[in-house]
C-alpha cells in the first residue's frame, strides 16, 4: 500500500486556506494551524485537522507549507515560538510561501537544511481564486531532492511550478519583481479609475473598454472591478504592498525604482489614512478623497 501523504499548512489566510483546502481536496492528509477558532472549525468541517500548535501540527508532516504574512513570522515559525523545524521529522520539506527579503529566504532555509530538512523557497502568485481551485503559480528555488519529495503536494496546489534554481532566493527575487509591477499597476488603475470619474466617465465603461485596448493589465482588469463595484473586501490588503514594495526599495539598493516609490508611497498614505487592512484598490479612495469625487462604495 502507498503510504498516506501528510501536509501541514501554517497560517490559514485566504492564500493558505486555498492551498490547505485543495490538498485535503487531493486527498492528501492537512493540517491546519491558525490563531482564528472560527477558521479552524470551518477547516475541520472541510476535511482537514485543525491545530492551534505549530509544533504539534509539523510532527507527522511530510511537507510545511507556511503562509504566513512575512519574514519574521516565518523565522518564528520555524526557529523560534513556532519551533517546527526542531519539531518535524528529519527530511521534513519546508516550503516557504512568503513574500519576503531574499536574503531572509536564502538565511531561513540554509538553516533548515543545517537542521537536516529539506527547504524550498516557493513564494505564490494567483489570488485567493487561484489558491482556491488548486491553480497557483509558485516561482521557487530549492534542491532537486526537496522538489522531488514535495511533487505531489505541489501539485495539488500549483498549476504552475517554476523551477528556478538550486539556491533559495531566487525564488523570492522573482516574487519581489512580480509585486513591483503588481504594486505600480494597482496605483495606475487607481489613477486611471479616479480621473476617469473626476472628468465624468462610467467607471464599468471605462472598465470594460480599457480591457480590450493596449493600456490593459491583469490589475486593472482585477483591481478595477473592485473599484466599479465599491467593494473593499481584503482579498490582498493595502498593507501587504506596503511591505511588498518595502523589499522592492529596500533591495534595489542603487538601483533607480522611482515608480515603485511613488506606489510605496501611495500605499502608505491610504494605510496611515486608515484603510491598511482593506483591499488594496482602497488606494483609489484615497486619490478620490483628495479630488473632491466619490467612488462607488465611499461615504
Amino acid at each position: 500500500m502507498s503510504k498516506q501523504l501528510t501536509a501541514a499548512v501554517i497560517g490559514l489566510g485566504s492564500m493558505g486556506w486555498g492551498a490547505a483546502v485543495s490538498l485535503v481536496r487531493a486527498g492528501i492528509t492537512t493540517h491546519g494551524v491558525d490563531i482564528r477558532e472560527d477558521v479552524l472549525t470551518q477547516f475541520s468541517s472541510e476535511g482537514g485537522v485543525s491545530f492551534t500548535s505549530v509544533a504539534e501540527a509539523c510532527e507527522t508532516a511530510d511537507v510545511v507549507f507556511i503562509f504566513v504574512v512575512n519574514g519574521p513570522q516565518t523565522e518564528d515559525v520555524m526557529f523560534g515560538a513556532g519551533n517546527a523545524v526542531a519539531s518535524a521529522k528529519p527530511g521534513t520539506v519546508f516550503i516557504s510561501c512568503v513574500t519576503m527579503e531574499p536574503s531572509r529566504a536564502t538565511d531561513l532555509a540554509a538553516r533548515a537544511e543545517a537542521a537536516g530538512m529539506l527547504a524550498i523557497d516557493g513564494p505564490v502568485s494567483g489570488g485567493s481564486a487561484k489558491a482556491q481551485s488548486g491553480e497557483l503559480t509558485i516561482m521557487a528555488a530549492g534542491r532537486a531532492e526537496a522538489f522531488d519529495a514535495a511533487q505531489p503536494y505541489l501539485d495539488a496546489v500549483a498549476a504552475k511550478v517554476y523551477r528556478l534554481g538550486d539556491v533559495a532566493g531566487k525564488g523570492s527575487q522573482m516574487k519581489m519583481i512580480n509585486q513591483l509591477l503588481a504594486g505600480v499597476h494597482i496605483a495606475a488603475a487607481a489613477e486611471a479609475m479616479t480621473l476617469s470619474a473626476k472628468i465624468g466617465l462610467d467607471l464599468g465603461v471605462v472598465h470594460e473598454v480599457i480591457q480590450e485596448c493596449a493600456g490593459n493589465s491583469w490589475m486593472f482588469g482585477n483591481r478595477g472591478q473592485h473599484m466599479v463595484d465599491g467593494d473593499y473586501t481584503p482579498h490582498s490588503a493595502v498593507d501587504i504592498f506596503v511591505k511588498d514594495l518595502g523589499i522592492v526599495a529596500d533591495e534595489a539598493e542603487d538601483h533607480p525604482v522611482p515608480l515603485s516609490h511613488t506606489a510605496l508611497n501611495l500605499f502608505k498614505e491610504t494605510s496611515d489614512a486608515g484603510m491598511g487592512r482593506e483591499d488594496d484598490a482602497a488606494v483609489a479612495k484615497l486619490l478620490a478623497s483628495k479630488s473632491g469625487i466619490k467612488l462607488p462604495g465611499m461615504v
